[in-house]
């Protein structure tokens, strides 16, 4: 569709309007969408709420956007605070502020410097997080990395290379003395794993290394295991 061809739909100050087919969609004061909005572009900088399902090509939140439903956007972007009640689909996702969603996330990379919490699965090819998240369901990707500032927590994470790894920073060094963050799952499983400030009940790989301030119930490992620094195994054994 070109929607080059359409008009804008623009709210400023306080407004509504049906939802529809435009070029591009800018809320800059507090604005109701009632419908499915289809466009190019969708820009959020005041208070917005979608009563439907939002499909473009570019989609940002830099002030406080609510969706009720689901969102398919290329490159989907989040400065400031959004929720997705339904299922998130995009290429490339950058989270620097707040999101929520209800349901699945999907895309192709993901990277994380603010707080993401998600109901139920993340699919993508690439994560990487240096921020805080929950996903209540499976975490699932070819290259996942974890640098833990904050508490994270997953049921199962699963993919090719993982790495998780504790933020070396000042600020981490101050926060240490008051808590120690961790990253918490139920199982993990990959081909190449390592992991730092972990604490998982089952990790499970080809070559896995355990590093400090690990705390785990049972590796299950094919070729490699190395336990480093102060990490801490009950169990390991080679299948």
């Amino acid at each position: 569709m070109e929607f080059e061809k359409l008009g804008d739909l623009t709210i400023n100050g306080f407004g509504s309007s049906n939802g529809g087919i435009f070029s591009n969609v800018y809320i800059n004061g507090k604005g109701t969408l009632n419908g499915d909005i289809q466009c190019q572009y969708f820009e959020c900088n005041g208070a917005g709420t979608v009563n439907g399902n939002i499909m473009s090509r570019s989609l940002e939140i830099k002030g406080t956007g609510k969706v009720m439903g689901d969102v398919e956007s290329s490159n989907l972007k989040i400065e400031g605070n959004g929720s997705i009640s339904g299922n998130a689909l995009s290429e490339n996702m950058v989270v620097s502020g707040l999101l929520s969603v209800g349901g699945n996330v999907k895309g192709d990379e993901i990277k994380l410097q603010g707080k993401l919490s998600v109901g139920g699965d993340c699919e993508c090819e690439s994560f990487h997080a240096d921020g805080k998240f929950s996903i209540d369901g499976l975490l699932s990707a070819e290259h996942i990395n974890i640098y833990t500032f904050g508490d994270c927590k997953v049921k199962e994470m699963g993919g090719q290379e993982i790495i998780v790894k504790q933020q070396k920073s000042m600020v981490m060094s101050l926060l240490k003395k008051v808590k120690s963050f961790k990253f918490e799952a139920e199982v993990i499983e990959g081909d190449e794993i390592r992991l730092e400030n972990t604490k998982a009940h089952i990790v499970r790989g080809n070559n896995v290394t355990i590093g400090e301030n690990c705390e785990i119930d049972l590796v299950e490992y094919k070729g490699n295991f190395e336990i480093e620094k102060n990490g801490y195994v009950a169990k390991y054994m080679q299948i």
